[in-house]
């Protein structure tokens, strides 16, 4: 127990050392902690987008919705499938969904691609998530759209009253809607007919929304669609993880990038952490020398050093993670790289961020005072006493 109270009340001796690979230790654990709560908040986001009950229709060969395509001849098909749900005028839970993408600018001047989605009259019923905060809902027949939180706050130009120059026509944003923060509140919605119209496309949309009887007729519902000739051509997927798959390379990018710099950070952390403890065997050397006279053994020496170098880089650990929760309140937009355009998200920081930053600061620790704690271990008795 004596080089452990020991090389505590030490650590008082050595302020500014001390201070420093604290400080050193708690920059990249903020760093990595902040690539991380990226990461994750990119795809919860995404994992959020959409209801559990609802499936994503689009043709098996897209990467995304801009790149799917599904044609009117086949749209009534699908609509009609037993596994579709009914809503009670009796007519089929679905929503015929084009998807284009326009530019706009944002507040700094700098532009952006934005997703315009055109929606069926059911879309309510399939996303009950989605409420007007300001203005109205858009009438169908007019060229009239409604903007998502994340958009209206950073884009001037979708403001609700505003109008919008896009495929040769004006439109005219009578409201804005949130849907919780998922990923819709980076869209604009309007009318499915209108949209494609304005845009040429005849019936041809991107993606069908649908909801299913059950959850258990997706298997039957994708069965159906591969057996039928004009429709296998198609898949099914749950809305929430067809959202989710799509933020799985951005997500990837983020982590080996950021992780990347993390790591070359990290080395001067661990520079850091080894100078100090060097400079505390240095200083200590003949106490190191008294203690091993009075009977304590390398193992016991060593092992004191060791814990004072991980106890440092865990408390800097600490002391970046409390920094990196700070952005939870930072809300940013990137490229979505699967639709290329906007998505706006928060930094959000889970369990697993707060452990596998915390392994990794203590890791730094172990790495940059493990030399350090051998040589003080080592040390000879009678040259230790003698202060050499």
């Amino acid at each position: 127990m004596v080089p452990f109270k020991y090389t505590w009340h030490s650590l008082g001796r050595r302020k500014l050392t001390t201070g420093i690979t604290v400080a050193g230790v708690a920059l990249v654990a903020f760093v990595f902690a902040a690539v991380l709560m990226m990461a994750y908040g990119i795809q919860k986001t995404l994992q959020t987008t959409g209801s559990p009950d609802n499936v994503k229709i689009s043709r098996k060969s897209a990467t995304g919705e801009i790149s799917s395509i599904i044609s009117g001849e086949h749209q009534p098909i699908i609509a009609t499938l037993p596994q579709i749900a009914k809503a009670a005028d009796g007519k089929p839970l679905v929503s015929n969904e084009p998807v284009v993408v326009i530019n706009l600018t944002r507040d700094d001047g700098a532009t952006g691609n934005l997703t315009v989605r055109g929606v069926n009259p059911k879309y309510k019923e399939l996303r009950p998530q989605m409420k007007i905060t300001e203005g109205r809902e858009f009438k169908f027949g007019v060229n009239e759209l409604v903007v998502g939180d994340a958009i209206a706050s950073q884009f001037p130009e979708a403001a609700v009253g505003k109008k919008i120059k896009f495929a040769g026509g004006d439109w005219l944003v009578v409201g804005r809607f949130t849907t919780d923060g998922s990923g819709f509140d980076s869209e604009l919605w309007g009318d499915t007919e209108q949209i494609l119209a304005a845009f040429n496309r005849g019936t041809t949309v991107s993606t069908i929304t649908a909801k299913l009887r059950s959850r258990s007729d997706l298997d039957a519902l994708n069965l159906a669609l591969a057996k039928d000739i004009k429709l296998n051509q198609y898949e099914a997927k749950p809305e929430q993880q067809y959202y989710e798959e799509q933020s799985e390379m951005m997500a990837m990018f983020i982590r080996i990038v950021g992780i990347f710099v993390t790591v070359i950070f990290s080395f001067g952390a661990m520079i850091g952490a080894t100078i100090t403890m060097y400079s505390a065997v240095s200083n200590q050397t003949v106490e190191i020398g008294t203690l091993r006279a009075l009977g304590f053994s390398r193992r016991s020496i060593m092992f004191a050093f060791l814990v004072e170098s991980l106890f440092l880089s865990f408390l800097g650990g600490v002391i970046g993670l409390v920094l990196a929760s700070t952005l939870s309140f930072v809300q940013i937009s990137t490229l979505n790289f699967g639709s290329f355009t906007e998505l706006s998200f928060r930094f959000s920081l889970s369990p697993d961020i707060v452990i596998t930053s915390l392994i990794f600061s203590v890791f730094m620790g172990f790495l940059g005072g493990f030399l350090p704690s051998f040589r003080a271990a080592r040390l000879n008795i009678v040259n230790a006493l003698r202060g050499m």
